[in-house]
């Protein structure tokens, strides 16, 4: 994952000859290389627990002291699920030919789904965009140096963003009686969400989304100093979501099942924490006070 490799083949290859991956796994240069299909069965194996989340929390262990325990963002991104479109029929079966032509046809979640995939859903994220079946993923970022506090994948539909953010959320709080703040875009400028933060000792720094309606913020949030540090710290969620999909595995996954690719993006979470901290562990601690600034 942090080199790009993407298959357990390409794996075995980079074993074989690059003395650094042999150094990491403990091989002699003479040593003989595994076979392939050994990763392949561990990683079928590993799929069915709870590894992901517990390397997830351990990683984060280590990361504690470069991460704020007060101030997160939240947002979520669209992955493209291991699905074409034709693939997308019909539940009643009623769909004539092999699903290639389906241009002015009426398509929704409710009449059809995936032969390929039955997790994924048919979504877009914004207007004008081309709607692919896809999964939803979720992270909870600290607002110190970016680093992810809390992931998830949910199924992909207008709620998930929001129902997973609070999710996140009550589970962050579990056993805190210390309020906390998140910041998030205007999609979470919902009554329902920003109450349930409230309840949750959480203060909402969502973006406003006043453009023919209401705020569901008021100035008691708005003139507060924070919220505009907040805002603009929201980016960092985007900087991990770019690294997750161009240098991880997560522009389209190689999994199908809402589980399995919920087990690919909490690893690849941890990934992203574990390949940061050398970096952050070497910049100087004036900088780094800085930062918690």
């Amino acid at each position: 994952m942090f080199y790009s490799v993407r298959s357990e083949r390409l794996l075995v290859e980079q074993i074989d000859y690059n003395l650094l991956f042999r150094w990491f796994v403990g091989l002699g240069m003479d040593d003989a290389v595994w076979n392939h299909a050994v990763f392949s069965k561990n990683r079928d194996r590993l799929l069915t627990s709870d590894v992901a989340q517990q390397f997830f929390m351990e990683v984060n262990k280590h990361a504690k002291r470069f991460m704020s325990d007060e101030h997160f963002t939240v947002d979520g991104t669209l992955i493209q699920a291991w699905a074409s479109q034709k693939s997308f029929r019909s539940k009643d079966g009623s769909d004539d030919g092999d699903g290639t032509d389906f241009h002015g046809q009426s398509r929704s979640n409710k009449t059809h789904e995936s032969t390929t995939d039955a997790d994924a859903r048919l979504y877009k994220k914004s207007y004008g965009k081309e709607s692919k079946l896809s999964y939803l993923g979720h992270a909870l970022v600290e607002n110190r140096n970016g680093l992810i506090a809390a992931a998830m994948v949910t199924h992909a539909d207008g709620y998930a963003e929001r129902d997973a953010a609070l999710l996140m959320l009550q589970r962050k709080q579990e056993g805190r009686t210390r309020r906390i703040t998140v910041g998030a875009d205007k999609a979470y400028d919902t009554k329902d969400f920003v109450n349930t933060a409230r309840e949750l000792n959480v203060t909402p720094h969502v973006t406003k989304n006043d453009k023919g309606r209401r705020s569901n913020l008021d100035r008691r949030t708005t003139r507060q100093p924070g919220y505009a540090i907040s805002l603009s710290r929201r980016w960092l969620v985007e900087k991990g979501f770019g690294w997750l999909k161009q240098t991880g595995p997560l522009r389209q996954v190689k999994l199908r099942g809402l589980e399995n690719v919920d087990w690919l993006f909490v690893f690849s979470c941890a990934a992203h924490n574990l390949i940061r901290i050398p970096r952050l562990m070497a910049q100087p601690r004036e900088a780094l006070r800085e930062q918690c600034g």
